[in-house]
């Protein structure tokens, strides 16, 4: 978000016929009165700002939440244990204040980790002394591994740095790490930050996004399991060249906050992204290798106009800075609605339901936005493809509530071992204080 928030702002209009949701155009501020439910079951609070969940799996159903301000809890038999996995805040940057984008971001388990002990995370840090002059903050990707003995806490001593990246702004870190299929880690990044991706740090003419000489805007892939400090697999788009940055996996991206993998039926494996707008327009993509995603020639579908962008131009070209065609998004809303209301600010990325326990969820794309502006009315969504290849999506209602809605802020979605989903939120006064929770997805009607 641009306007503080670490998944970044902004929100919409919702004129969609999802075909088993079958939700029309929503009036401003209502659940369709014919939206489907789904039932949150509480697995622990008193969090801060609980901003990613990850499970090892090892047989154990252990949960690990990232907080903002710098830790990872271990919930274990339904509790959360005393001791964090693990505690880097006297690493970070700064300790995050209310609006504040920067912080532990990200946290992703090696695939082998039940016997390896490896574990990625993703966080800011003050800049480096080889950093630009006019360097605000500075993203880090590191490996810890899992004390000898201790399963529930990671050695301090044991951290290895792979990269460091410096930002022009303190916004847009994204920060999501996954592992994919094929054993790879794939790292999100922002465009660097501030408004436009044309301020100070920002590349000339095109913006950082669509500059593949650097890594900010992109989604990258690194080998972890090679090279010093890690390796390049060998089909990313730029590998072996001598100018593009060879981590790239896909471009033109503002503030990819999350994305997550879907390996569904029929073995086909696909990588959606929620990549958050500025002014107009959030958008959900399906990540290509080698794609270009059109910021900051295009906010979703629209063309952008850096100096006046809350009124898209006529035209715009379809192809970036290095020729590649502008991919477009399978799902894209407005920040107000038909009547001009305001229906949302970021998008936030979510997962394909894969699980077993709610069954007419299953092969639906569940993710969400953060809220309007400052006040908590985050929203939840269900996506599904049509036979045709398009795709549509519905707001779902929230049981136990009066008027169907969260009422809290969304900060991201989570999966277990099992493929059962979670939702992260906090109420107000985020990263600090006691108001963040992670709930359950239990019931789907």
């Amino acid at each position: 978000m641009m306007r503080s928030r670490p998944w970044d702002h902004r929100a919409c209009w919702l004129c969609v016929a999802l075909p088993a949701l079958s939700a029309g155009c929503l009036p401003p501020q209502q659940v369709p009165q014919n939206a489907k439910t789904i039932t949150l079951q509480s697995v622990a609070t008193g969090f801060g700002s609980p901003v990613a969940l990850a499970a090892p799996n090892d047989g154990t159903g252990r949960l690990f939440v990232v907080e903002q301000d710098g830790v990872i809890w271990v919930i274990e038999s339904g509790q959360v244990l005393e001791t964090p996995l693990l505690d880097v805040q006297n690493e970070l940057d700064a300790p995050p204040s209310a609006g504040d984008e920067r912080g532990l971001l990200g946290l992703a388990l090696h695939p082998n980790f039940a016997s390896n002990g490896r574990l990625f995370v993703y966080f800011n840090t003050p800049p480096s002394a080889e950093a630009p002059a006019g360097t605000v903050t500075q993203v880090r990707l590191a490996e810890f591994r899992i004390n000898a003995g201790q399963p529930n806490v990671a050695d301090a001593g044991t951290e290895r740095v792979l990269f460091e990246l410096a930002k022009p702004q303190a916004s847009h870190n994204a920060g999501q790490l996954a592992f994919g299929p094929d054993g790879f880690l794939y790292i999100s990044i922002g465009d660097g930050g501030g408004a436009n991706d044309n301020e100070f740090g920002h590349t000339a003419g095109i913006g950082n996004a669509q500059d593949t000489t650097n890594l900010l805007g992109k989604i990258l892939r690194i080998d972890v399991d090679s090279g010093t400090p890690y390796g390049i697999p060998a089909s990313n788009p730029f590998a072996g060249s001598a100018t593009a940055r060879p981590e790239i996996y896909a471009y033109g991206f503002r503030n990819p906050w999350r994305f997550s993998f879907d390996t569904g039926a029929g073995g086909s494996e696909q990588l959606f992204a929620g990549d958050v707008g500025q002014a107009l327009m959030e958008e959900v993509d399906i990540v290509q290798l080698g794609g270009n995603y059109g910021w900051n020639i295009k906010e979703g579908t629209l063309c952008f106009d850096a100096a006046n962008h809350n009124l898209p131009l006529a035209t715009c070209p379809n192809t970036g800075a290095d020729d590649s065609p502008l991919l477009g998004p399978i799902l894209e809303y407005r920040h107000a609605d038909a009547l001009g209301a305001s229906f949302g600010s970021a998008v936030i990325g979510g997962f394909v339901y894969r699980g077993a326990a709610l069954p007419n969820l299953v092969g639906m794309y569940v993710f969400g936005d953060y809220a309007v502006e400052t006040s908590a009315t985050g929203k939840v969504f269900a996506a599904q493809q049509a036979t045709t290849g398009t795709w549509s999506f519905a707001e779902l209602k929230v049981a136990g509530t009066t008027d169907g809605r969260l009422g809290r802020f969304v900060l991201a979605f989570g999966r277990d071992a099992a493929g059962e989903l979670y939702l992260l939120s906090r109420g107000g006064g985020g990263p600090s204080g006691t108001t963040g929770v992670v709930d359950k997805i239990v019931e789907f009607e």
